[in-house]
């Protein structure tokens, strides 16, 4: 069963929230959420799995599919690295830099994707 879509006002709200300071985890929840939906959509596939612990996973950009075990093309990156970079507010190569994304895979390098339009 497909998650629900997050309405963009409400993403929005909370993206707004956290990048000016005053979200509560509720809203950093959401603004995670919304981005990697916008994320999924930007860039359907499911060849790299991103995901934002403990608020959420997706799979996408274009290429070949796992189906089973380990994918391996992963991101993985806390919340907000993730709302920095999705928002482009970090570069994604200066959070690498400072060990911020943890990728593996050849397909994993994903700073061509951000900042999100959202």
């Amino acid at each position: 069963m497909a998650r629900p879509r997050i309405d963009d006002t409400v993403g929005r709200d909370a993206v707004r929230a956290v990048l000016d300071g005053t979200a509560e985890r509720p809203d950093l929840a959401t603004a995670v959420r919304y981005l990697l939906q916008a994320l999924a959509e930007a860039s359907p596939g499911r060849s790299v799995e991103v995901r934002v612990p403990p608020f959420g996973a997706v799979q996408a950009v274009e290429g070949p599919r796992h189906t089973r075990g380990t994918p391996p093309n992963v991101v993985e990156l806390d919340a907000e690295t993730f709302v920095a970079i999705a928002t482009g507010r970090q570069q994604w190569s200066e959070a690498a830099s400072a060990g911020r994304v943890h990728a593996s895979g050849a397909r994993s390098d994903l700073s061509s994707l951000f900042p999100l339009a959202y």
